[in-house]
């Protein structure tokens, strides 16, 4: 069958769709002649039996990709036309211009079959309903689709093969420029390099990017940025430093001198449809495609980059870091782990105290089992803070020497970028005075904007020297000798220097931190001991045995033999202030922190263990009590009133009272069925002013026995 027979007057009743598209904008600008035989088509169509005023041009495509219908109105509007049936043929140069996409392609072919539509390409008229149509066409489709697989893995090939010689560079970082060769090379800006040394030395000291950002913004250092686009395209320019700008900095590993290169590869199963930046992922440079060292000029050694990677993977918030230092005052917090499970235990600061809490509850909020173990703070971080100060003492002089010497250091430093700023704007003042002497007076036009930068230069330049002189009145100066001697003393006194208020918990948590890796803690059963080794940095472990506080007795290791004391102890009938103090010699201690037990433990404890005296019975204790005399619980029902307001009312002496001469030391109150009404008005009486009278005559006791 010829091309002319397959158009029939359905199809020329409709109309005829020249559907034009270039794959990206810089084709559509610069292969003219692709877009030429394209509108071309329009002639063909006329030759065919189309009339001019059937014919529409779809030329919305331009500068789009045919590798998916996202974005692509122009084919939209195409597939929502052959819907309506109002589509009787479709002109393209080649099927690659429609889709190069088999599943947008076959459904297409699916509507131009249903809905009777021809398709026609520089190859002939083809009708997707027949099977000869449709096989060509779905041949064509396929090689398509395939031939733009093939043209981006060639392309993919040449620059990977590119990228394995180190010549494929993204725009270069802080501190970096690109040279004409194409090469990275240090930033020519003396102060520009001096910022990027002291952002690295810093994140060392401060031991995290907000330290670090903290430290920026204190001392007013700004970033040297050099845009990558725009009217000032690779000038030099000094923004406020950012968080993001930091994280993008530190883990680059050009500044190690190494060059990388595909570190942010796309995952298509988290690519949202239409938006080609989404999915990225990070890779560290060991997993980068390529990865090639000693490439680039460095700023810092590749060890130093790798320390400085594992503290930023260490302080990332999670359950297998210890996460960056806090401001709590816990020394262990991120370094403790749980000796049973080998969890990391959660540091708290419960309560209106905010005591300082350790516990390993992972397993109750995971799988809701009973909490594994428990343990106060306050005693291991004594422990372990004790443990540190014995350690670093051999080095204590030596650290003051290097403290010494590290101050000095950064006041040099900073001083350095200060002067720096001062040759920066005092350049730019006297550039913009010789720009305005150069000038024709006659020229206002140009002599006053000339003028205005001048004095715009002069007011930057002074602003900065004030700056400056604020700068130097807050910095210390030069250590004299006698303030070097008193540094070095303290050497000798570490405690004082630990717990001094100047030395801020986040200074004792790097300590801790350069020191131990891991301290593993395991309660004994529900005991007072606490099974503690400490895993230092460098290999070495040591073992050590704590005692923690308990909430009872009963936990403590020397329970049964502090009973076997106390049946000792009450068998011959001494005292509890007594055995309390025969206890304390003997060296038992209570459960708490308390250091030494007290009359009152001692009684409770023997209440406890049913080792007191035998109670009296109730007809026995009635006959201790004289004519209308109460037992204070008792009174204190009777009135309904708390036991602490009749206490104080027998202190104040608005109640008969009277002590009995026993050793539980009971109080006996006497009142009559007056005294009774009276205490009752007491109670119920509004503490008014103007009730004052009244009161006054209810607090006086009736006299006994009247």
């Amino acid at each position: 069958m010829s091309t002319s027979d397959l158009i029939t007057p359905l199809h020329l009743g409709r109309l005829a769709i020249i559907y034009i598209r270039q794959s990206s904008p810089h084709q559509a600008l610069t292969n003219q002649e692709s877009t030429r035989l394209q509108y071309a088509l329009q002639q063909r169509a006329l030759e065919l039996g189309w009339r001019e005023d059937q014919i529409r041009i779809i030329d919305s495509d331009q500068g789009r990709t045919a590798s998916t219908a996202e974005g692509r109105h122009g084919f939209k509007e195409l597939v929502n036309l052959l819907t309506l049936e109002q589509v009787g043929i479709i002109f393209s140069t080649e099927v690659t211009r429609i889709s190069r996409n088999c599943s947008d392609w076959y459904p297409l072919l699916d509507i131009c079959s249903y809905h009777h539509s021809l398709i026609a390409d520089r190859d002939g008229i083809h009708d997707p309903s027949t099977i000869d149509g449709r096989l060509l066409l779905g041949l064509k489709g396929t090689m398509s689709e395939a031939e733009l697989h093939i043209l981006k893995e060639q392309m993919y090939q040449g620059k990977l093969n590119k990228a394995r010689r180190g010549e494929v560079f993204t725009p270069p970082p802080i501190g970096s420029v690109k040279l004409p060769i194409g090469r990275f090379a240090l930033d020519p800006d003396e102060q520009a390099r001096a910022v990027v040394h002291l952002i690295f030395d810093e994140f060392e000291r401060q031991g995290s990017l907000h330290g670090l950002l903290r430290y920026l913004v204190h001392h007013r250092i700004r970033m040297p940025v050099r845009p990558h686009g725009g009217p000032n395209r690779g000038q030099l320019e000094w923004r406020r430093p950012n968080r993001e700008t930091l994280q993008n900095l530190l883990p680059h590993p050009i500044y190690a001198g190494a060059y990388r290169h595909g570190h942010r590869p796309v995952d298509p199963r988290r690519q949202v449809p239409g938006r080609p930046a989404t999915g990225r992922q990070i890779r560290r440079p060991e997993d980068c495609q390529v990865l090639i060292r000693d490439h680039c000029p460095a700023d810092i050694s590749w060890q130093r980059f790798q320390a400085n990677q594992a503290t930023l993977a260490e302080n990332q918030a999670r359950s297998g870091s210890p996460g960056a230092p806090r401001q709590g005052p816990s020394l262990l917090a991120g370094l403790l782990i749980c000796g049973r499970c080998g969890r990391r235990m959660r540091v708290s600061y419960p309560g209106a105290a905010s005591r300082l809490h350790s516990d390993c509850a992972r397993g109750v909020s995971d799988y809701a089992e009973p909490l594994c173990q428990t343990i106060g703070g306050r005693v291991l971080d004594e422990f372990v803070a004790d443990q540190l100060l014995a350690a670093v003492e051999p080095a204590a002089l030596e650290a003051s020497l290097a403290a010494i010497e590290d101050v000095e250091r950064e006041r040099q430093r900073l001083d350095g970028l200060w002067r720096q700023r001062l040759e920066r704007a005092r350049y730019e003042q006297e550039r913009a005075a010789r720009q305005d002497h150069t000038v024709e007076p006659e020229n206002r036009l140009v002599a006053r904007e000339l003028e205005r930068r001048w004095e715009q230069a002069l007011k930057d330049h002074q602003q900065l020297e004030q700056e400056y002189e604020g700068f130097l009145g807050v910095q210390p100066g030069r250590l004299s000798p006698e303030e070097r001697e008193e540094l070095l003393g303290l050497s000798h006194d570490l405690p004082a220097v630990w717990r001094a208020p100047t030395t801020t918990p986040v200074d004792r948590q790097r300590i801790a931190r350069l020191l131990l890796e891991r301290v593993v803690v395991t309660v004994l059963g529900t005991s007072e001991q606490v099974a503690v080794r400490l895993e230092w940095a460098g290999g070495h472990t040591s073992e050590h045995m704590i005692i923690r506080p308990v909430a009872r007795s009963d936990q403590r290791s020397d329970y049964p033999k502090l009973v076997a004391w106390l049946r000792e102890l009450q068998g011959e009938r001494l005292s509890s202030a007594a055995i309390a103090e025969r206890l304390n010699r003997e060296g038992f201690r209570p459960p708490k922190r308390t250091a030494r037990f007290q009359r009152g433990m001692v009684h409770r404890l023997l209440t406890k263990l049913g080792l007191g005296r035998p109670r009296v019975h109730p007809e026995d204790e009635r006959a201790l009590l004289g004519p209308h005399e109460w037992w204070l619980p008792e009174l204190s029902e009777r009135l309904g009133i708390p036991r602490d307001t009749l206490h104080r009312w027998r202190r104040v002496g608005w109640v008969h009272a009277r002590k009995l001469d026993e050793p539980r030391g009971r109080w006996v109150l006497w009142a009559d069925e007056d005294e009774l009404e009276r205490l009752g008005r007491l109670r119920t009486c509004p503490k008014t002013w103007d009730n004052q009278p009244l009161l006054k005559e209810l607090t006086i006791p009736k006299e006994r026995g009247r």
